[in-house]
Parts: C-alpha cells; structure tokens; sequence
C-alpha cells in the first residue's frame, strides 16, 4: 500500500491489532501491552492465521512479509508508526508519546521502516507464531468467525 493513512474500519472491533506473528520484535510488543491493558480493550491477531491473512489481504499488506503492525481505534485502521501511536493513548502512563506526532508522518514511517526492514534480523524470527498462553488466549483472534464487532450502545 502507497497510502498509509489511517483509513475506516467501523466494522472491525476498536482495539484490534494484528501482528507478525513470528517476529521476536512483533510478539514482545505485544507482551508489552498485555499487562498495560488492563482494561482488556485490546485483542490481538497475527498475521499467519486465517482471520489476520484475510485482514493483511484487505489492507494491502504482504502475508508472507508484512511491513506493519495495524491498530482499529475509534472506527480507524492505523498503520505503521500511527498504530503504536493509537496504541499508546489507550494505555495508561503512555499518553505522553502523543507527542511524536509532531513529526510528519513520512518522517515516522521513515524511522519505522528502518526498523522494520531489519527486525528479524536484529532481533529475530521464531518457527511458529506465538501461542498465547490459557489465561490470555481469549485476547487473540485466529479465525475470521471469531472477528466480531461488539454491539454497540444504541443512543435513546
């Protein structure tokens, strides 16, 4: 995809964030939000499953190489720097990093493709996706039936 833009998605569920699944980098982002989110808003995807390969497709995202994270938040698709952007004003002590989006967003990607070009190599690559272990499994998605969007309140 050319146009990394946060674009609409108000029929995914806020707080989805779909990883790469077998990155060291990927997977220990996604431990870091785990006991920061304690709220249990976010729920997490990797890319390897069927749920996150049909996601990567409809983003415009390479399954077999992805190049960014994707955050929803607040009916929005964030990508590349803007997702941890998004993710960080939803976890508490982390609203400060608001401020990074001084920086023009070409300037972020910049940065953050540098970082993502080289992740396995820098920090490495696993076999098999992270399996998430019986007490948070039910944060992560694989399977595109369990994709739902919670019922929203209906204004009275």
């Amino acid at each position: 995809m050319s146009n990394w833009k946060p674009q609409p998605a108000g029929e995914l569920p806020d707080g989805l964030i779909l990883f790469d699944g077998v990155c060291v980098l990927c997977s220990g982002w996604v431990h870091f939000i785990l006991p920061r989110d304690q709220a249990g808003h976010f729920r997490f995807v990797a890319i390897q499953t069927e749920a996150g390969a049909s996601l990567a497709t409809r983003f415009g995202i390479e399954a077999g190489d992805p190049q960014t994270i994707v955050v929803t938040r607040n009916g929005q698709v964030h990508f590349k720097a803007d997702a941890p952007l998004a993710i960080w004003q939803d976890l508490p002590g982390w609203r400060w990093t608001a401020v990074f989006r001084l920086l023009p967003r070409a300037m972020r990607n910049f940065l953050y493709d540098c970082v993502a070009r080289n992740r396995y190599r820098i920090f490495g690559k696993r076999d098999t996706c992270l399996v998430p272990t019986s007490h948070i499994r039910s944060r992560f998605i694989s399977t595109l039936g369990d994709l739902t969007v919670p019922p929203r309140a209906s204004a009275a």
